[in-house]
């Protein structure tokens, strides 16, 4: 262990009691911290009103918390406060009167400033925080750079912290204050505290540590370097250090010390050969703590025992049979958890009978019981690009469960009559039975969309129940399109907001298991079918739900977003040309959906500009109706509608189980999900695609695609691969450049580029740089695995 009696690094966490009093007294503020995954000395929390975020600068001042850790924190003492002037700054800040940055601090950083008094040679005041919080090492920044205009700060946040932490304004320095927060106290410890990385050993050979200790260097910087016991790492490790240069360990940090730099940590594993796929995915699943272990007897013992499992007599008397109705899944064609199916029966008055069914995974998840437990830990399924880690344990989610065709299964329903415009005119909710006559594909469905007229043949669709016909199954998808249609119509005239991201799908060698190709998942009118009649079930069963038990309701809320950012983001698209009005979901969504032009580059410039304003945008999360008690915050902003929930996946998400519950009866108790565990299982599904795209382009790289500027920094720029969808950095300094220049035209960012003549004979190329810019770009392959870079090809000739 690190020698004792040393100086303290860190300051001693506040007393439990303390907190309870500053929180109480409003003296101390409380949020989720979130540290930038690529400057790891920047962290923020949300504002105490969730318009902006409050920046915590350095490692020191976060004292030892790590990213998603639920943090309390303070103000620090006024002699160790920093102000900036106000104008002409000069790159040079003014400090109050000890003089010095607290240890870890950065100079300029977390501004209070008026963006519109910002330096005008500034780099990143205008464009890339405004949209971008993931700024990236290595860019230079002076100590004027205001990360408060990239991150929404502006004086209005002053009063507002002065106010949240009962703080007089008359005791601030004269200027602009630098406000220094500070973590006091952690009170829930998110992070799993699980990392990959590499180890290797001290460099002072004659410390007394080097004889016990070697250093482990996570690869995920935003966690600290441990020490890590010699005695846990391989035998040969001191003589042969060379050999484990590129072999990924796992660590789990244990303590981290008041008056250590570093943590200490206790190797638990290693995991293979940096850069292959396996080990790099179990590394991603334990950094964020997901479950892939087996499940335990226990839980295994919770299901039922006598196989092949048929639905007990009773149950009949207790439910709506629907067996001999005309209904089937849509799904993609991989899936084996089917957990929705749908119906739609014409009516003799020209309406139909809609249905949507959804597997009743509440009747085998019993509350209170082993497996009840293990779903709500695990929260939900994770998909990653090769596997599924289940919620559940297989003999669920893909047999009993699923609704796989020509099998009787249980379900929860939810049945419609609707006009052909979508109007609802009656509504039933109840247990059913059910039996699918068809497994179709997205394709499938797609299809029958495309082709109305065509008479399918029994081989280019899957087997269809004897019960039903192929073209009872087609009429079928062809009614529901129609009427999706209608419904997606109304629900943006109505004030919806959509704002999709490119997603990257992968096709992979059967034997291998390594990506052969990749391209961007297009998004149809089936997935669009499928998608309005989960959000119809799901916006009527929360007000079912809400009428029924108006206390205990499990709903889910979408914030508006962070308005700072969103005004800022307004500005610069005014002067881009861009006029975008976000004063509603439904203006954003208008606003989104007139700007991109009749070009082939219209999507791009979609994209692009759908990824800026993605930025503002706040998280949805799982509420109890009960505790709010402003039934104006329950809605739900993108979608634009009072109520929403989640019913439609029981199979791969927890909450919805609880809605079956609440649905079926009135409960005494009320088990919470957790949300954070959610969102950590959404962020591992897009690294697992980070992980296999940068296989891909080690394997079948380069590659090569045009790219549309996203956001110009000073020595940077950042675009939209449009091959691919994926988003990368380009720096100057790695480019065969005679010189470049930053400049802004009003709010507009503009780099010129002078390329290096290819001969004697010709002049420097110039190539000026701003946001939609159409450049050429190679990807290729780094040294360090899984990394790879975006190279820009010289405009006219090659990279």
């Amino acid at each position: 262990k690190p020698t004792r009696g040393r100086k303290k690094v860190f300051e001693a966490y506040m007393s439990r009691e303390d907190v309870s009093a500053g929180l109480k007294r409003k003296t101390l503020i409380q949020g989720p911290l979130r540290i930038n995954p690529k400057k790891y000395h920047e962290a923020f929390i949300p504002s105490p009103d969730s318009t902006r975020d409050i920046f915590i600068d350095g490692v020191v001042a976060r004292n030892r918390a790590l990213n998603g850790d639920i943090v309390v924190v303070t103000l620090l003492p006024k002699d160790q406060w920093k102000v900036i002037k106000p104008d002409g700054c000069d790159n040079e800040t003014t400090e109050t009167a000890q003089g010095s940055d607290p240890p870890g601090s950065s100079p300029g950083a977390c501004v209070l400033r008026d963006p519109g008094k910002g330096d005008v040679n500034s780099p990143d005041v205008v464009i890339e925080a405004q949209f971008d919080d993931e700024d990236v090492e290595g860019n230079s920044h002076g100590p004027c750079e205001s990360i408060s205009a990239r991150h929404g700060f502006d004086l209005g946040l002053a009063p507002l912290l002065c106010l949240e932490l009962n703080v007089s304004l008359s005791c601030a320095p004269v200027g602009i204050s630098l406000w220094l927060l500070q973590v006091v106290y952690i009170l829930e410890k998110k992070h799993s505290r699980a990392a990959t990385g590499f180890i290797r050993l001290l460099t002072d050979r004659n410390s007394e540590l080097f004889k016990k200790c070697a250093m482990f260097s996570p690869v995920d910087h935003r966690v600290p370097r441990a020490y890590v016991a010699l005695a846990d790492c391989p035998p040969d490790f001191i003589t042969r250090p060379e050999d484990y240069s590129n072999t990924l360990f796992i660590c789990r940090i244990v303590d981290w010390r008041e008056d250590s730099n570093f943590a200490l940590g206790q190797l638990a594993q290693s995991l293979g050969q940096a850069g292959e796929i396996e080990p790099e995915t179990e590394g991603i699943l334990t950094e964020y703590g997901v479950d892939f272990s087996d499940f335990q007897p226990d839980v295994l013992e919770c299901l039922p025992q006598s196989l092949p499992w048929v639905i007990p007599p009773e149950e009949f008397a207790k439910r709506r049979d629907l067996r001999q109705e005309c209904i089937f899944t849509i799904d993609p064609s991989t899936a084996r958890d089917l957990d929705d199916a749908l119906s739609c029966k014409p009516l003799p008055d020209g309406n139909f009978e809609v249905g949507v069914h959804i597997a009743d995974v509440s009747y085998f998840v019993k509350e209170d019981t082993a497996l009840d437990e293990i779903a709500s830990k695990r929260a939900t399924s994770v998909y990653l690009v090769q596997k599924v880690i289940p919620m559940l344990p297989k003999l669920l989610c893909e047999q009993l469960c699923s609704l796989n065709p020509m099998t009787d299964r249980l379900t929860f329903s939810v049945i419609w009559k609707l006009t052909p415009q979508g109007k609802i005119l009656d509504e039933w909710f109840g247990r059913t039975v059910i039996c699918s006559c068809a497994k179709l594909s997205y394709d499938h469905a797609q299809s029958m969309i495309e082709n109305p007229e065509k008479a399918f043949v029994a081989e280019e669709i899957p087997a269809i129940s004897p019960r039903h016909s192929v073209d009872e199954v087609r009429q079928a998808v062809l009614n529901l399109h129609q009427i999706a249609k209608q419904l997606r119509e109304q629900r943006f005239m109505d004030g919806a907001l959509r704002l999709d991201q490119l997603k990257l799908s992968f096709t992979l060698d059967k034997e291998s298991g390594m990506p052969q190709g990749c391209y961007i998942y297009q998004y149809r009118d089936s997935n669009k079918l499928v998608e309005e009649f989960m959000l119809l079930a799901n916006m009527a069963v929360a007000h079912q739900m809400h009428r029924s038990f108006p206390s205990k309701a499990l709903l889910r809320r979408h914030p508006p977003p962070q308005s700072k950012m969103l005004k800022d983001l307004m500005d610069f698209c005014s002067q881009m040309g861009l006029e975008i009005d976000c004063s509603s979901a439904k203006a954003l969504h208008e606003s989104l959906n007139k700007t991109f032009g009749a070009d082939k580059y219209a999507e791009a410039r979609k994209e692009v500009l759908t990824n800026m304003f993605s930025r503002p945008m706040q998280m949805a999360v799982y509420f109890c109706a009960g505790t709010l008690e402003d039934e104006t915050l329950f809605r739900h902003y993108a979608l634009n509608v009072p109520l929403y929930t989640h019913f439609t996946s029981p199979i791969r998400r927890y909450p919805d189980i609880m809605v079956h519950r609440l649905l079926s009866a009135s409960l005494g108790g009320f088990p919470w999900g957790d949300e954070g565990d959610i969102q950590q299982q959404a962020e591992v599904q897009e690294l697992s695609a980070d992980l296999f795209f940068a296989v891909f382009v080690k394997e079948c790289g380069p590659l090569e695609s045009e790219a549309m500027v996203m956001g110009v920094l000073n020595e940077a720029f950042d675009v939209l691969v449009l091959r691919f969808g994926v988003q990368k950095r380009i720096y100057c300094n790695a480019l065969p450049l005679v010189g470049f220049q930053f400049q802004k035209l009003g709010k507009k960012p503009q780099l010129t580029l002078m390329w290096e003549p290819e001969s004697l004979e010709q002049d420097a190329v110039q190539q000026v740089i701003t946001v939609f810019t159409l450049v050429e770009v190679v990807l290729r392959s780094d040294n360090v695995p899984l990394k790879y870079s975006a190279v820009l090809k010289r405009p006219g000739g090659e990279e």
